[in-house]
């Protein structure tokens, strides 16, 4: 029997590389006869570029760049072995992660350091850029990262402005002068998984500054520079009313207005890039997972994902996670078979995220 594990990560608790070493050694030891083949996956956000770097037999590069609030750290981004492809996750520089919970105000918070990355990548001559855009700590709808490229940035008195959301509203012109020249020549992928649209009631503002320090007041300023953000792109020709403008802030609007960027579902991007479909194709037993199966499953996460291509191919799918809290008609409904989870009666919360690792190992045994 050959066996293909692809999981997400179990955020808070395991990586998707730690899940799959996990399963694979224990159920190499319990079924020694048994091919198993592993392959992490992630959606456009944490572990996006180690992934891809890794699956293109790449390497890590690290680099000086600066934090949401503009204080130095060492980063990383991944390189192909080619050469040709840089791998980007912008959170290892501007990402919640970075800050303290009473650090965060996304009014002046950055994407500098993304930009910094992207400069650094298109200085090593790569002719294409793939940069996942989840978890940030900024509303600055790319103000920064153009900032770090060489793009001006100005008011209606003509003078430069600091690349954060509280100076979108005061954007009055972009100017190209000075941007980095590799830019035009250089093809932008971006991933995420979010459908949001730019401003309004479900727009990056509304639905996700609060998270990110801003108070109400905050919230209604930034939704208003964004807004004065797509007037600006549209005098220069640039619509950015479309799905997902609003992610990570707005970057999403902003690498299609700076980078003229293709934006990609993250899980749909990483099944083409790991041929995860010619795989799924001749494996015997499909194993995926993710910290918490939920309602956001059924809309496109990395399950989904696998799910989708595991009903298509007839293949069965068992799903291990932290806790689910979908039904088995729901879960029958988009192709897993059976789900393990590692959360069960007398284990709190606190306990499966902390133990994850042990308990993901008993359950080894559940799926055999």
């Amino acid at each position: 029997m050959k066996i293909l594990i692809a999981p997400d990560k179990f955020k808070g608790s395991l990586t998707a590389a730690q899940v799959c070493d996990i399963l694979s050694s224990e159920l190499a030891r319990l079924a020694p006869d048994m091919l198993i083949e592993s392959v992490p996956l992630a959606d456009g956000g944490e572990g996006i570029d180690d992934l891809l770097t890794k699956q293109s037999y790449g390497r890590q590069i690290d680099a000086e760049v600066f934090d949401p609030l503009m204080r130095p750290i060492v980063s990383r981004f991944g390189i192909s072995k080619d050469q040709k492809t840089a791998f980007i996750e912008m959170a290892k520089a501007s990402g919640l992660q970075l800050l303290d919970a009473d650090e965060r105000d996304c009014t002046v918070t950055t994407t500098y350091g993304t930009g910094q990355l992207i400069a650094r990548a298109l200085d090593l001559h790569v002719n294409h850029i793939v940069l996942g855009i989840g978890g940030s700590a900024t509303n600055d709808a790319g103000l920064g990262m153009a900032e770090a490229l060489g793009f001006d940035l100005l008011d209606k008195q003509g003078n430069n402005l600091k690349g954060i959301g509280a100076n979108l509203i005061n954007l009055e012109k972009i100017s190209t002068k000075n941007r980095h020249p590799r830019i035009t020549s250089t093809r932008f992928t971006v991933l995420c998984d979010v459908d949001n649209p730019l401003h309004g009631p479900n727009g990056a503002a509304y639905v996700f500054a609060k998270q990110k320090g801003a108070t109400v007041k905050d919230v209604e300023m930034l939704d208003q520079g964004l807004q004065n953000f797509e007037r600006v792109a549209r005098a220069m020709n640039f619509n950015l009313d479309f799905k997902s403008a609003g992610a990570a802030g707005g970057l999403g609007a902003g690498a299609k207005l700076f980078l003229n960027a293709k934006i990609r579902r993250g899980i749909e991007f990483v099944i083409d890039f790991c041929r995860l479909e010619d795989k799924i194709k001749n494996a015997d037993l499909i194993i995926s997972g993710e910290g918490r199966i939920d309602t956001q499953t059924l809309s496109g996460k990395v399950l989904h994902g696998v799910a989708t291509l595991a009903k298509k191919h007839d293949k069965k799918l068992i799903a291990v996670c932290g806790q689910c809290a979908l039904t088995q008609s729901q879960l029958s409904s988009i192709g897993i078979a059976k789900v393990i989870s590692i959360r069960t009666e007398g284990i709190s919360e606190i306990e499966a995220i902390n133990n994850a690792g042990f308990l993901l190992k008993q359950r080894a045994l559940q799926i055999l």
